[in-house]
């Protein structure tokens, strides 16, 4: 195993702290996506000012973290070259570090990006391909002494589908079996590169490369994911399969059910939830607090 190096810029002692909050009591990530072109309209803030008043406007609601992005990973979405994804996120990022303490995230699958927004501020890597697509990701997060989510995904999102649109469910045998043992094998090879496990969280990738069905087996079964002892993000705010259930096309209209969907995900030990209507499940979250559903 490589040996872990001292952190270059993100502050290492602090991730491990919030992630292992994160393991106790859920903790909400609000989603920023500097993109043209996300799936829903309420996380999206293209230009720069605007996104970072809905950044802050994030955290007075009770983020815990702030994720932006700079490519949308909606299925059939183009991709974004390293640079683009830079231009749009690092003046945001630095922007927010210096009105605000919030840690941030970099929604990004590139070592390139990555790098420039742990520099410009960002804490933590949110890589929805789980270090399959650059080689040098797991190197830069440990070199960088950065926090690491990896995220399981059957295709990436120029040959993915909606959930509810598959002629065929995607072929597992068992999903929440298969989804478990990728991950495990991703942290052990991110481990293997230099990055502590007291620095990672795991997300089984809700809505990417799974059916309508399958999307609810993992939720039903969701506290299998913690087996590896990492906190698990859930993703689950607005998707697709939530609309197939609920009868509700426009992901505007889909706040009721994200929210249910919350709370079952917080009652099967989620450790951090990836939402773009922060308020509304901070309170969903107060209120399983009070209940004891945490």
């Amino acid at each position: 195993m490589s040996t872990v190096q001292e952190p270059v810029f993100a502050p290492s002692s602090q991730i491990e702290r919030l992630l292992s909050g994160a393991v106790t009591s859920p903790l909400i990530m609000g989603v920023l996506n500097c993109t043209p072109d996300s799936f829903h309209t309420g996380g999206r803030s293209m230009h720069a000012p605007s996104a970072i008043e809905h950044a802050l406007d994030l955290v007075r609601q009770g983020a815990d973290i702030i994720d932006v992005g700079g490519e949308s990973t909606r299925p059939g979405a183009d991709r974004v070259p390293a640079a683009e994804q830079i231009r749009r996120v690092v003046p945001v990022i630095q922007a927010i570090r210096e009105r605000s303490g919030v840690p941030l995230s970099v929604d990004t699958t590139l070592a390139a990006v990555a790098q420039a927004a742990i520099e410009a501020g960002a804490w933590i890597v949110n890589d929805v391909s789980a270090g399959r697509e650059d080689p040098g990701l797991f190197p830069l997060v440990a070199r960088m002494g950065a926090g690491l989510v990896l995220m399981h995904r059957l295709t990436p999102p120029g040959e993915d589908r909606y959930s509810h649109q598959y002629e065929r469910p995607p072929a597992y045998g068992d999903v929440v079996a298969e989804v478990t043992a990728f991950l495990a094998d991703r942290a052990s090879l991110a481990e293997g590169a230099g990055v502590p496990r007291a620095r990672m969280a795991v997300d089984p990738g809700f809505g990417f490369g799974k059916s309508v069905e399958q999307n609810f087996d993992m939720l039903a079964r969701l506290r299998e994911f913690t087996s590896s002892g990492l906190p698990v993000l859930v993703g689950l705010s607005r998707k697709s399969f939530l609309g197939a259930a609920a009868g509700v096309t426009d992901p505007a209209d889909r706040l009721p059910a994200s929210l249910a969907a919350a709370a079952q995900a917080i009652r099967h030990g989620a450790g951090v939830l990836r939402v773009h209507d922060v308020a509304a499940h901070v309170q969903v979250r107060a209120i399983l607090r009070a209940s004891g559903g945490c």
